[in-house]
This record gives structure tokens, sequence and C-alpha cells, in this order.
């Protein structure tokens, strides 16, 4: 049953009693209300909230580089803002006047919302779309004692927190993974509490010297930010937590073959400022469609091992209402916040 839960944070597509936003629809078409159709997108500015080197700059990137050699948009350049999980940059573009602004974010910010209380919410933003879809990788140091997840699992079980464990920020999905993990073994939201030992990071990138240098004894991000690292040796992969093993780590089980009945992916989309009007939604929402319909940003899937998780419009609203509800629950429920 609890497996079925864990899979709904990335899963969900039509479980909302309300959406964050109104819908405009998945097009740039008039939205025949009265209001005035908004000018066509011809530049957009794109922040990362968080610092270079992670997940989300790499999507965020990767986006830019799309649109702007696909002509899809004249430019779209990138702004770094980290710290506190996104919430930062969230706060940024609340006060953000350029309706053409688009702030990666995804199941990370979710629960840096809710660890951080954060006063700006993902809620009082514009919902645009959903684009990828990233398994999480458990690894550590190559002269690790541990040579399997359970090896680790226990540790923390028995010595708490004489075991540390990094990834990207509090509350976001590699935080989550770990006390899913611990909860798989048996540690109820109180125990977790007391026992992980966790040390959060701006995102994946800077969990990688803390792991070579053996400050830590174990990392969680997604595969994309480690993978280089377990092919040139310096890091070992334990476990990843699709469903199914992934194609840059074939040799790597999943957690739940591992023995910990745990599926979690970590979904990234974009969003921009509240209170834009439906016709500049419906254009950005343009832009990002064109954007996912190239074969520049299916090359890009495909370099990055990233998985196409398109969604627009309703769907996306619906799901990123439904997901900001699960999350909050798993968060309580395994003891990171009251």
């Amino acid at each position: 049953m609890k497996n079925a839960r864990i899979a709904t944070l990335t899963a969900l597509a039509a479980v909302a009693a309300f959406t964050l936003t109104s819908c405009a629809g998945g097009s740039a078409a008039n939205d025949g209300g009265g209001e005035a159709e908004a000018a066509a997108v011809t530049d957009v500015s794109i922040v990362v909230p968080a610092d270079p080197g992670g997940g989300w700059d790499q999507t965020g990137r990767a986006v830019s580089q799309v649109l702007t050699e696909e002509d899809i948009v004249s430019s779209a350049p990138v702004t770094n803002v980290g710290g506190a999980g996104g919430t930062v940059g969230l706060a940024q573009l609340a006060n953000e006047k350029d309706p053409n602004t688009l702030m990666v974010m995804g199941l990370v910010m979710v629960g840096a919302v809710e660890t951080n209380a954060s006063a700006v919410r993902i809620e009082d933003t514009t919902p645009i779309a959903r684009l990828t879809d990233e398994p999480l990788v458990v690894v550590v140091p190559a002269d690790s004692k541990y040579d399997t997840l359970e090896d680790l699992v226990e540790d923390v079980v028995d010595n708490g927190q004489s075991v540390t464990i990094t990834g990207g920020s509090a509350g976001g999905a590699d935080h989550i993974l770990a006390g899913l993990m611990l909860e798989e073994a048996g540690l109820d939201g109180a125990e977790i509490a007391e026992k992980l030992n966790y040390t959060p990071n701006s995102g994946g990138g800077e969990a990688v010297p803390l792991l070579i240098g053996g400050k830590v004894a174990a990392g969680i991000s997604g595969v994309g930010e480690f993978a280089q690292h377990i092919e040139s040796g310096d890091l070992r992969a334990l476990a990843v937590s699709s469903e199914e093993p992934v194609s840059q780590l074939p040799d790597v089980p999943t957690i739940t073959e591992e023995g910990y009945d745990v599926v979690l992916t970590n979904w990234r989309g974009v969003i921009a400022p509240g209170g834009i009007s439906d016709g500049e939604k419906d254009e950005l929402v343009r832009v990002i469609t064109e954007l996912h319909d190239s074969e520049a940003w299916t090359e890009q899937l495909e370099t990055k091992g990233w998985t196409d998780a398109f969604l627009v419009g309703a769907e996306f609203d619906e799901f990123l209402t439904g997901d900001i509800e699960e999350v909050t629950a798993t968060l309580k429920n395994i003891g990171l916040v009251q």
C-alpha cells in the first residue's frame, strides 16, 4: 500500500479538486473571453533557483540552448538564484514583473516549500509545464565499507547520527528518499527524525566533493548528476530509485530489488510569475510545447538520461496540486516536517 502512495509523487495527473490557476489550455489560442490577445513571445528569461552544476541548472541551460538554437525565441538568458531548496528564487519570482520569465522547479521545490515554511508558495505562481522525470541513485565513496544498500541502511538504523548522508535540499527528493528507506527498514517518523543525519546542498553537484573526499558516508541525487563520477570509479552506486534498472547504470539494482519497497523519481518543470493573463500563459505554453516537440530536445533527453514527462495546461495544474498534497503528507509521515 505504501509503494502505491509513494508512486503517486510522480504519477498524479487528475486528483485535484481545484487548480492552482485558471487554465487556458495547452496551446497559444485566443482565449475568446474579451481579453486582448497576448503579444507573441520572442524572448524569455530563465531563472534557475539553485547554484550551477545541479539538475535544475542542467535543465535550465538545456531549455535555453534548445529555445535559441531552434529559433523558438531570440534569447533565453539563464540566471542562478540559489538557496533554501529553490525557495529564495521562488520569493524572487513572486516580485517578477516580466511575464515572460520561466523558473525551473520540481519535486525538490515542492518539499522545500514545506520544510522551509516558505511564505511564498508554488500555488502563488503560474504552472506552465512538467518536462522531465529522473530516477535517483544512492552512492558511496569508492572505498566505502558498504557493499550493499542494506549495509548502509542498517548502519543508519544501528548507529544513527554517526552515519552522514548528503544530497540536495532539505525536504527535497533526495531527503525524502532517505526517509522512505528508513521507514521501510522499520523506523517510525520520530525515529527517522532522530537517526537520519542528512547534510543538504543546493544540488547534487555540491555533494560530489563531500563524497569523494570521504566527508560523508553516502549520497543521493539524480542519476545524471552522479553518473560520470560512477563511471570514473570515484563513486559506487548501490541502488536506483526507479521501478526498473536505468540505461546509464544497467548493472545497478533498484531499491526494491535490494529489499526496500520504495519507488521515487524526481520530476522537473517550469513555472511563471503569478497573476499573468491567460493569453500570456498560453504564449509560454506554446513556446515550451515547441521546445518539447523539437528533435533538439529529444536529443537532450537522450544525452542526459531524462524521461519525457511532458504535461501542460489543466493536466499539469492538477498534477502539481496533487503532488503538493502528496509530498506534504509524505514529509509528515517520515518525520521531516511536523
